[in-house]
């Protein structure tokens, strides 16, 4: 076969189009990005809500935002290093933080738009799928849609804990049930048992307890946060617990500055709130 010198014209350079920067960086997903903005015309100028879910190496951030001609705008947003205010100090980027910071910001919003009270969410996390039934006599629940970017959408992925948390705090996300951990393709159903054990940090505490027991110096390198926290495995499903249900409960109280949390409860300016 003879080797044949592609030569490219002046008419294919001047007839070239160069994709958008963020194409160009690989940082976003036109395709998608335009069917989760484009609003119909009879809506006018009704925000369309994107929940949107990014990773990096040491923090999880979720976002409510809608998209407008001068660039997104951001409503609300949580992220994954504020859990330490909560009691959860160490694993930041794991299942059952995506799910806090999820939750945290679900709580965050409603209590935004004075929802808080009308949709509680779920009372604690059970591993069933929860959707957030309509108030007849009140507003409706907040409407928003599920924004992955560039990450894979595979079954057990982190994107649906937040997702989850999303959801039990109180939102309207549509969605299935079938990329949750747990979920048996086979019999088609979800398992809300082994659900629950990845969002109370049960995975993070089998694995702890195996490496412990197989290499002491192993498990001092991997879990040192965990270690510097004094956080061990048969601690951490109770402690995922307790910051769950600051979270519903006493959230409003930790956005100030001033606010700790304790062992029995809140402490916020000199007054103690019981956890229980």
């Amino acid at each position: 076969m003879v080797y044949v010198k592609i030569e490219r014209s002046s008419t294919y350079f001047s007839r070239y189009q160069v994709k958008y920067k963020r194409r160009r960086q690989g940082k976003t997903d036109y395709r998608a990005r335009l069917r989760l903005t484009s609003q119909d015309k009879n809506k006018y100028n009704t925000p369309k809500y994107r929940f949107v879910v990014r990773f990096s190496n040491k923090d999880v951030t979720c976002q409510i935002a809608y998209a407008t001609v001068a660039g997104d705008v951001v409503v609300a947003a949580a992220y994954s290093h504020e859990l330490p205010r909560y009691g959860l100090e160490a694993g930041l980027t794991n299942y059952a933080a995506t799910y806090a910071t999820g939750l945290l910001l679900a709580r965050r919003l409603l209590q935004k738009f004075n929802l808080d009270k009308t949709y509680t969410g779920a009372e604690e996390a059970t591993g069933e799928d929860y959707n957030v039934e309509a108030d007849d006599e009140g507003p409706r629940p907040f409407t928003a849609l599920l924004d992955t970017g560039l990450k894979r959408t595979s079954t057990g992925s982190k994107v649906f804990a937040a997702l989850k948390g999303a959801l039990d705090g109180g939102l309207d996300i549509p969605h299935g049930d079938k990329r949750f951990v747990g979920y048996d393709t086979e019999g088609k159903k979800l398992d809300p048992e082994q659900l629950k054990k990845y969002i109370m940090g049960g995975h993070v505490a089998e694995y702890m307890e195996e490496m412990q027991e197989d290499s002491e110096e192993n498990y001092n390198k991997h879990f040192s946060q965990y270690m510097a926290a004094e956080v061990e495995g048969g601690d951490l499903e109770e402690l995922m617990a307790k910051v769950m249900l600051l979270l519903l409960k006493l959230c409003y109280l930790l956005h100030k500055w001033d606010c700790a949390v304790t062992q029995v409860g809140v402490c916020c300016h000199g007054k103690l709130f019981h956890l229980l």
